[in-house]
């Protein structure tokens, strides 16, 4: 089986070498991101593994389905960036639903407590041995409220986490989960009553700029947020009107909304266009992370052998236990049902 894998990084190349040999499968890795313009690159491929700034709209699903590709490989849980109801009958799609929950809300634990206690201020203090503690004053996260939108297996872990803490949880949920005591409330309730909001869940339709100038109203002013989902689940410039204003006290901010063209990459010495990004990171109650929250060792080996699980499974026409069905409308609760392929 022949894979051509989009979007490649140095981290990425060992674990799905030595995973893809053990199970009989070639990789040929490619630095650019698939896109209309590279989708050619896939020809002669069985299939094809894309990351979260690939692009797989309907005209890429088109061309790779001509070419004879039958399988794309997402190697991260989400899959917004797939056009999944024009694979459909053409090609299947198959994900990594929790390479590390672990990893990503354990990420986002240690943004907040860095924001919170001024850990990043007081090192670069440090740094010029300047141990005065003026402006480096926090609070405890103890007793405080934290609202966690999404309980799947990341937003569970982050809520221990923060019961750990002695924080209070409350959460929403499209789907509320059975598992464990958590206190579901409406996102409006969420909003009104939380110090500090974290976003977990999927970025849909539904959920795009789920934190806009509406909701960012409703919240308690000096609330925090914390995002360590997907970029566009919140509106930027929404943002950093609430920031101005004093509303919000503080973010950490893993992901961006534009971030395809500028995360994974090297833009020191250079100046970078994006206006947004760059207000957003020249505030000093603001925290940016370059989409590593799942950048741990553990991650990248469950990714790979997950990923070469999937696509051992589609090729020996086994039930696909981690497809993206898009025919009956719960793109990943259908999985619980399962007794074959999607189509």
């Amino acid at each position: 089986m022949k894979i051509a894998f989009f979007d490649a990084k140095d981290y990425d190349i060992p674990s799905f070498t030595r995973c893809g040999k053990e199970a009989g499968i070639e990789f040929k890795f490619y630095e650019t991101k698939l896109d209309e313009d590279t989708v050619k690159l896939s020809k002669g491929f069985d299939g094809v593994c894309v990351f979260v700034n690939d692009t797989v709209n309907a005209a890429v699903v088109d061309k790779l389905y001509d070419y004879g590709v039958r399988v794309i490989a997402l190697r991260c849980a989400g899959y917004n960036n797939v056009d999944l109801k024009r694979c459909f009958g053409k090609i299947h799609v198959v994900h990594v639903p929790a390479y590390s929950p672990y990893a990503v809300a354990e990420h986002t634990m240690a943004m907040l407590l860095t924001s919170v206690r001024r850990i990043h201020k007081a090192y670069d203090r440090t740094r010029d041995f300047n141990f005065s503690l003026s402006g480096l004053m926090g609070f405890d996260l103890h007793g405080k409220t934290v609202g966690v939108v999404g309980t799947g297996k990341i937003g569970h872990i982050f809520i221990d986490i923060c019961k750990g803490f002695g924080m209070r949880v409350v959460a929403y949920d499209k789907y509320p989960s059975g598992e464990g005591e958590i206190e579901y409330v409406s996102l409006d309730r969420l909003f009104e009553t939380s110090d500090i909001i974290s976003l977990h869940c999927p970025l849909t339709e539904e959920t795009h700029h789920l934190i806009g100038k509406e909701a960012l109203g409703k919240m308690k002013k000096g609330v925090i947020i914390l995002n360590t989902s997907r970029g566009a689940l919140i509106d930027a410039e929404a943002l950093i009107d609430a920031i101005k204003q004093r509303i919000v006290g503080a973010a950490c901010l893993d992901v961006y909304e534009e971030e395809s063209d500028i995360f994974f990459r090297d833009f020191s010495g250079h100046i970078v266009e994006d206006d947004v990004l760059a207000r957003l990171i020249s505030m000093p109650n603001v925290i940016v992370t370059s989409h590593q929250a799942f950048l741990t060792e553990e991650a990248l080996t469950n990714i790979a052998e997950t990923t070469v699980k999937n696509l051992i499974t589609f090729r020996d026409g086994e039930v696909p236990e981690n497809e993206l069905c898009y025919n009956c409308g719960r793109v990943e609760d259908c999985r619980k049902q399962r007794r074959g392929k999607c189509f």
